[in-house]
């Protein structure tokens, strides 16, 4: 276990080592880098941009994330590498790739369980329906299927469809507001069928035109306790624009319930190319 974390973690260096430089290659083709149309990238907060990537464009979203839970005297662990591959279809629709990657979990208390593997994979479709104008929202919506494509032990065996719309509001004070409601189908520990609630809303702030800060709530789950109960969220994060193509960030997140991991980290970098 302790080998193929330190392989994971090797590897993660030497992926970020490499967009890292991609970074830097771009930040260098600039001349005179121009701010006013940045990268916009779905992470590190919950509720994704309404932007798409553009036609023609291409776009990474990668990272480390950290999660911690303890529930009934069993502590769990995990350590995963998100991922979101985005292709520009044309100026309003893209198409989207994305896993958890390399992944590691454990638990430690009445038994003993640990899965390493590769997580599943989904694939979704953006729509930009509209930009912002005269006080109302932009508009986004997002379809997204996720299939059982990764390790054995680390998917429940079914494809889980998902909806999402997202609304934009610019504010004031170089304010903004997001929120992102949806729709999940997925299957229980026991197999059934279900559906859930998606919900999140995030508060940010450009302090200048590389750096940006949020707060945010995010309920990625709505359910029943029979179908896994209902996992939610508070945090707080930032990025940092490299240059107008490139951005790195971190964010930080704590459950408000039993069902939700206690804490959890991410730190990442997205190119557009």
């Amino acid at each position: 276990m302790l080998f193929a974390m330190k392989t994971s973690t090797s590897h993660i260096a030497a992926a970020l080592a490499i967009l890292l430089g991609a970074a830097h290659g771009c930040a260098l083709a600039q001349s005179g880098p121009d701010y006013s149309d940045p990268i916009s990238t779905d992470r590190p907060d919950f509720v994704d941009s309404s932007a798409v990537v553009g036609k023609g464009r291409v776009q990474i979203e990668t990272a480390g994330a950290f999660e911690r839970s303890r529930r009934d005297g069993v502590t769990e662990r995990s350590v995963t590498t998100p991922t979101l591959l985005r292709f520009g279809l044309n100026d309003t629709v893209e198409l989207r790739v994305e896993t958890d990657g390399a992944t590691h979990s454990w638990s430690r208390g009445l038994d003993v369980q640990d899965a390493s593997g590769m997580a599943d994979s989904a694939l979704g479709l953006k729509w930009h329906v509209r930009d912002s104008a005269d006080g109302a929202p932009a508009l986004a919506v997002r379809v997204n299927a996720v299939v059982p494509s990764g390790a054995r032990r680390l998917h429940n065996g079914g494809v889980e469809m998902s909806l999402r719309g997202v609304a934009e509001w610019d504010l004031p004070h170089e304010l903004s507001l997001g929120v992102m409601p949806g729709l999940a189908s997925a299957r229980n520990d026991n197999g059934e069928r279900f559906t859930s609630g998606i919900f999140g809303v995030v508060l940010g702030r450009d302090w200048n035109p590389r750096v940006h800060s949020y707060v945010e709530l995010a309920a990625p789950r709505i359910a029943h306790a029979r179908d896994g109960g209902s996992r939610v969220a508070a945090g707080f994060g930032s990025t940092y624009l490299l240059s107008p193509n490139a951005q790195v960030d971190a964010g930080i997140l704590g459950g408000l319930n039993h069902f939700t991991p206690h804490l959890s980290l991410t730190a990442g970098l997205s190119v557009k190319l």
